[in-house]
């Protein structure tokens, strides 16, 4: 590398743009292509290869160590017939790779002015993988690398940062003093000696003179063991003739600024202080978010440098632990320098209002294969600001409502007494178990969960009220009472908008309770506590739970029987004809 070639800031790595795996652990064939973004959140059941795919980046980001060889319990039942594979598109933001390896995410041409590289990673037995570039000209995969050596290659990628869910103390903390030495160093970069010089620049420019100097010195070495190698292997192979080359470049990895000893001391201010190894596991945690925390805050910046790969962040955590942590993540990902993929089990971790996040459910489908299938991905939604001010609303007083993300067959309901009687039944039926009320609260809400449910590959239902055309505003001092039109009948023909297409599909249930939900199905409109009223009266009544009953089956079900009091539609004259 020559001088020219440091960035004023320092080395400067590329965005992770997808990881693709197969055959790793439990994940098999076809494979999980994930499309990365600032933040990444993989929810799924346990066993599913969440936690593999973390690890996925992280043992390529290990290619020319001991930590980038695998072992024969990584590959599908130990069985080693079918190779690992991992394959990184990485965007080029500083260094040239060489032009045979630049194009775009299939290997072709620029995407407006954006230059890709996609590397591949093959395990056909235990131990050390073998690295491969997409060449854009011959269109196929070649034994020669972007970049060339490994060392310099992973200085191109994000600088991978693994806090694993069950870690041992020591592991945890190192992981700690990892994040604060990449804020260190991120800051000793921008040093400069009394003469104006970057000191880190003329380090790497140093060691690279270095290098040169000690290659030349030591050409008639190097030739005598080339003589000695080249006897041998041409008595062997004589067609054969061996070179030896060695890159005099500088990189990062040429450079150990700090030694890894450093320690964080932690206690009561008054009392007892240890390192924070021999602290409890929700203390370590608090340290973790504390210190990412001031990476969020301070002003550092590694141009996309960095992905924190995070197990599981909601362990170990107080419930208001748990959504500080949340915000901290976001924050994080949302910073020049940084991108996260974290595993949850907790739908605290999904917040739809952010435009930088994907959502990657991975499950096993019917046949036992895993697959990932993104469920959220902020520009194919084409949310509103309304859209995002109803759902940022609706997570504040609901902090679980991305739990459809979770898995499950999902039912939209328009207010607290749907959702309520909907819960008792599912408490008194084992086979609506796997069903999820989503709550929205008003009907503008329902519009913008429809549009991210869109996105699902799964069905889903909708249930909301018809309203009636006009309403009756009250007058005032005195004024007579006015007929106006009714702002939520309006709204009917904006969820009729945002699901028309997936109804035809057959991927969507629309169905409307006549006038209103309590109107329609207790005689009444309820008095007092109406969620409260309705199970009461659901529990007193057993043709009133088996009437709710079957409309939640027939929300499910488009066969089953639809009960009076609800109608299903697919036009606005299908409700007119109500009024």
């Amino acid at each position: 590398m020559s001088s020219s070639n440091v960035a004023p800031s320092g080395l400067e790595r590329g965005k992770l743009i997808s990881l693709e795996v197969k055959n790793f652990r439990c994940i098999g064939e076809p494979g999980i292509i994930l499309e990365l973004d600032d933040i990444v959140v993989l929810v799924g059941p346990n066993n599913s290869g969440k936690s593999s795919l973390l690890r996925a980046y992280e043992l390529a980001m290990s290619d020319g160590s001991n930590a980038g060889k695998v072992k024969i319990e990584d590959f599908p039942n130990s069985n080693p017939s079918s190779p690992i594979e991992i394959i990184l598109t990485t965007e080029i933001i500083f260094g040239e790779p060489g032009k045979d390896w630049i194009g775009d995410k299939a290997g072709q041409k620029w995407i407006n002015g954006r230059k890709f590289v996609r590397e591949r990673w093959l395990w056909t037995q235990p131990g050390k993988g073998t690295r491969y570039g997409w060449n854009v000209a011959t269109q196929q995969w070649s034994d020669k690398k972007p970049w060339g050596f490994a060392a310099v290659a992973n200085t191109r990628r994000p600088a991978a940062h693994p806090v694993r869910a069950f870690d041992a103390p020591e592991t945890q903390a190192k992981q700690i003093h990892e994040l604060l030495r990449t804020v260190i160093l991120s800051s000793a970069k921008e040093l400069k000696n009394d003469d104006g010089e970057n000191i880190y620049n003329k380090l790497l420019k140093d060691i690279e003179d270095f290098q040169k100097k000690a290659l030349e010195g030591a050409v008639d070495g190097v030739k005598v063991v080339e003589a000695g190698l080249n006897a041998i292997v041409s008595a062997i192979f004589s067609d054969h003739c061996v070179e030896y080359n060695q890159s005099s470049a500088a990189s990062e990895a040429s450079l150990t600024l700090f030694h890894d000893s450093g320690k964080l001391i932690m206690g009561h201010k008054d009392g007892h202080r240890t390192e924070l190894e021999h602290q409890g596991s929700g203390a370590r945690r608090t340290m973790l978010w504390a210190t990412l925390k001031y990476i969020c805050e301070s002003r550092t910046s590694n141009d996309k440098s960095n992905v924190l790969l995070i197990d599981e962040p909601e362990l170990c955590l107080h419930p208001s632990a748990i959504r500080d942590a949340c915000r901290v993540l976001y924050d994080l990902a949302s910073k020049d320098g940084w991108q996260v993929m974290l595993t949850t089990h907790s739908p605290v971790f999904i917040d739809l209002n952010r435009d930088n996040t994907t959502v990657v459910r991975v499950d096993r489908n019917s046949s036992g294969s895993i697959q990932g299938t993104t469920l959220f991905r902020p520009e194919r939604v084409s949310l509103g600001q309304d859209d995002k001010e109803n759902l940022k609303l609706l997570t504040l007083y609901d902090p679980y409502v991305a739990e459809f993300f979770f898995g499950g067959r999902i039912v939209v309901v328009e207010g607290d007494t749907e959702y309520a009687a909907f819960r008792l039944v599912s408490e008194h039926y084992p086979q609506f178990s796997d069903v999820h009320i989503i709550r929205a609260r008003g009907k503008a809400v329902i519009v913008s969960l429809a549009k991210i449910l869109n996105q699902f590959s799964s069905r889903y239902a909708i249930l909301h009220d018809t309203d009636t055309k006009k309403a009756i505003r009250k007058g005032k001092n005195g004024n007579p009472d006015q007929e106006i039109t009714n702002s939520a009948w309006t709204c009917n023909q904006r969820i009729l908008s945002t699901v028309s297409n997936n109804i035809s599909l057959g991927k969507v249930r629309l169905l409307a309770s006549k006038i209103n939900f309590e109107r329609a199905f207790f005689d009444t409109s309820l008095s007092g506590e109406k969620p409260y009223s309705a199970v009461f009266s659901m529990k007193n009544d057993k043709d009133k739970m088996e009437k709710i009953k079957q409309l939640l089956e027939s929300l499910l079900d488009d066969a089953a029987p639809i009960p009076d009091g609800c109608i299903a539609w697919t036009s606005m004259s299908d409700l007119e004809d109500l009024n």
